[in-house]
């Protein structure tokens, strides 16, 4: 199949114009990207902020351990299962107005969890957030894909975006501990309040106006078999931590939610407005684009939970102490994620620089892995933390600008949808599985004899080593599915696809 030999040029072909001329708008641009960064930023950070919150909540609101999970849960599932709807959603009613319609209901959604008086309440909000999300978060990629057209302004912008998404959850985990040291718990959700109004304003007054894609109806099918779907997958994976890949009612859920994947693709096949056109997926470089945003999503989720375990459990850092301490990491991908959009991806192409990354990434996670419960700070985390972040940055930066590169606007919330997707399914799939490896490795720990703080070591080492072996599987793959550079031109805007 030859999906596009045209380019991404303005003028290049109809379809690649951007929504609004580009005349008179150019000073906006990049005040446009200062809201959708602070949305993305948002969005991302919110998966993370309250877990070093989460024992002042626990306290306060009087909820039990085994409830406290779903804190985090309930955010992610409804985010990631509902994010090819709001994708579509954006393409259908317009992406501007979705785009600012996710801001308030998302800063709604943060004030009810903010006041919430009972846990049911503050999981409420969180199911909330996580649905306002969902319109959010594709609407904000798909206006920077039509909104950055030229190729150098687009390295620029992705490698703010990519700085963002990937660095979102370890600013979450600071922002946590500072609120939580200084302030209480509620400001953790409070603080989304002033994101979205910054970003509203901005949005309102810079971003382009756009206007619904005719032709483009809601698929309610597909979307209720893709939303299903996510929701079994990850509640049988999260099933699995507590008990094991062997209960019935792990290979129950996983087995549903495969079976409702099955017919979503079957779905998306014979649709005439598919949720998610399979032309996106199939794409070999976008195809590729996604696993390696799987792969990243996996190990920044673990890579964050287990530090955070780490910091506060065995070193005993304090709320603040822990959020500082993650700062490396924030740097790491922020300076990997600038550095590779607007330096390496014009002269290495995505199928050097994200296997490269993936590698880079692996060693830091071994290294990670030799922590023990006396290690330093300095040497046995910031050190490995900080080369983990070097490849997450390239990662994430490098594969979100090919995987919406090309993508015609009447498809760019779908393409968007799918590639947030990827990150939200890597990080609720490949926490659950690591969380069963820790705990089974932890037991093992203990059963031989060691301390408990060993114990926790080991079990926290062995999910940093599943990390690097995903990676280093990651990187053959996507190796070998990215074709080279001059099939992927980014750095002249060009991308001719052959299949």
């Amino acid at each position: 199949m030859e999906e596009s030999s045209r380019g991404i040029r303005a003028g290049s072909d109809p379809r690649t114009v951007p929504e609004v001329p580009d005349s008179g708008r150019s000073a906006l641009r990049w005040w446009s990207m200062l809201a959708i960064g602070m949305s993305q930023l948002m969005v991302v950070l919110d998966a993370t902020i309250m877990n070093v919150a989460l024992p002042s909540a626990q306290l306060e609101l009087n909820f039990s351990d085994s409830l406290r999970p779903w804190v985090i849960t309930a955010y992610a599932l409804s985010f990631g299962g509902l994010l090819l709807m709001g994708g579509r959603i954006a393409d259908l009613m317009g992406r501007k107005q979705i785009f600012l319609i996710g801001l308030v209901g998302f800063a709604v959604a943060s004030a009810l969890g903010g006041a919430a008086p009972s846990f049911a309440i503050l999981l409420a909000a969180r199911v909330l957030q996580g649905i306002f999300a969902a319109l959010l978060a594709p609407a904000a990629l798909s206006l920077l894909t039509t909104t950055f057209i030229d190729p150098a302004e687009r390295g620029k912008a992705f490698g703010i975006y990519g700085a963002l998404a990937g660095a979102g959850g370890a600013v979450g985990l600071l922002l946590g501990g500072v609120l939580t040291e200084f302030m209480t718990w509620r400001w953790t959700l409070y603080v989304n309040i002033a994101f979205a109004a910054v970003a509203f304003v901005v949005g309102v007054i810079a971003i382009a106006p756009t206007v619904r894609e005719r032709g483009i109806k809601l698929d309610v099918p597909g979307a209720i078999f893709a939303t299903l779907g996510f929701f079994a997958l990850v509640f049988g994976f999260t099933n699995a931590e507590e008990h094991g890949f062997g209960s019935i009612g792990t290979w129950g859920c996983l087995g549903i939610g495969v079976v409702l994947v099955v017919v979503f693709v079957m779905l998306q096949r014979r649709g005439k407005s598919p949720l998610l056109p399979l032309h996106i997926v199939v794409h070999r470089d976008r195809g590729a684009s996604m696993l390696a945003i799987f792969v990243a999503g996996a190990v920044i989720f673990g890579v964050n939970l287990y530090l955070v375990y780490y910091l506060q459990i065995v070193l005993g850092f304090t709320p603040l102490q822990t959020g500082l301490a993650v700062l490396p990491l924030c740097l790491g991908i922020m300076i990997s994620a600038m550095l590779s959009t607007s330096v390496l991806m014009a002269r290495l192409g995505a199928k050097v620089l994200v296997p490269a990354g993936m590698t880079i990434s692996a060693l830091g996670s071994l290294l990670l892995a030799f922590a023990n419960a006396d290690s330093s700070y300095t040497l046995h985390v910031a050190v490995p933390m900080f080369i983990v972040a070097i490849g997450l940055g390239a990662i994430i930066s490098s594969a979100l600008s090919v995987g919406t590169l090309g993508v015609d606007p009447h498809h760019a919330g779908a393409a968007s949808a799918a590639v947030n997707a990827s990150q939200q399914l890597g990080g609720s799939i490949g926490l659950a599985v690591l969380n069963t490896l820790v705990a089974g490795a932890t037991i093992s720990a203990i059963d031989s004899g060691e301390g408990h703080l060993d114990s926790l070591v080991s079990g926290y080492s062995g999910a940093y080593v599943a990390c690097a072996v995903l990676l280093v599987i990651g990187a053959v793959v996507t190796a070998l599915m990215y074709r080279r550079r001059e099939h992927t031109a980014v750095s002249t805007g060009q991308t001719a696809v052959h299949m």
